[in-house]
This record gives structure tokens, C-alpha cells and sequence, in this order.
């Protein structure tokens, strides 16, 4: 399920308390790997997060570990559905996260 996220303010306002909660719930993943990855991304990104960057966040929370991994790692570059401005930021910022 994918959806195109609009470029409108409401896209670069931050997320709210309850929703930053359920999206850290959601990046639980089955590979420690990634999970590593993503708990950094949230301690340096968290209060800053806008409502585009977690869209992109979702949509790569529905790919399996293995595939998340390969693009977290630079193995692949996102393709097809994930090929889009708040996927490739929010993938950009975890793999910069130090």
C-alpha cells in the first residue's frame, strides 16, 4: 500500500507526541540489525520528525527485514513505489545517523 505523499505544510509539520509512539512501535523489527539502525535514527531525529519524513518511514516499514537491510545498508537504492522525496529523505537521514 502505497500513497504519494503531498508537499503542502501540513507535510513539514513535526509529529505529534502519540504519533511519534506508534511509529517507534511500528520500526520494531525481527533483525537486530535494523533495529540498531533505526533506534539511532530516532535519538538524533526524533523531535525534529515532520509528518513527510514518517510517511517515508512507513512505507519502508513494509518491506521485509532483508530488503529493508540491503537499502539501510546501501546495498540497493529504493525503486518502483519507494522512489519518492520522503522515502529517500528518511532513508538519507538512517543512514546518516551516527
Amino acid at each position: 500500500m502505497s500513497t504519494q505523499a503531498a508537499i503542502t505544510p501540513a507535510a513539514d509539520a513535526l509529529i505529534d507526541e502519540r504519533a511519534l509512539s506508534k511509529l517507534r512501535w511500528r520500526c520494531r523489527r525481527g533483525l537486530l540489525e535494523n533495529d540498531l539502525l533505526i533506534e539511532r535514527f530516532f535519538n538524533k531525529h526524533a523531535d525534529t520528525l515532520t509528518e513527510s519524513q514518517a510517511q517515508g518511514l512507513r512505507e519502508l516499514m513494509d518491506l521485509s527485514d532483508n530488503d529493508l537491510l540491503d537499502l539501510l545498508l546501501c546495498r540497493k537504492e529504493p525503486q518502483g513505489d519507494l522512489q519518492r522525496p520522503d522515502v529517500e529523505e528518511v532513508l538519507s537521514l538512517i543512514r546518516t545517523a551516527p
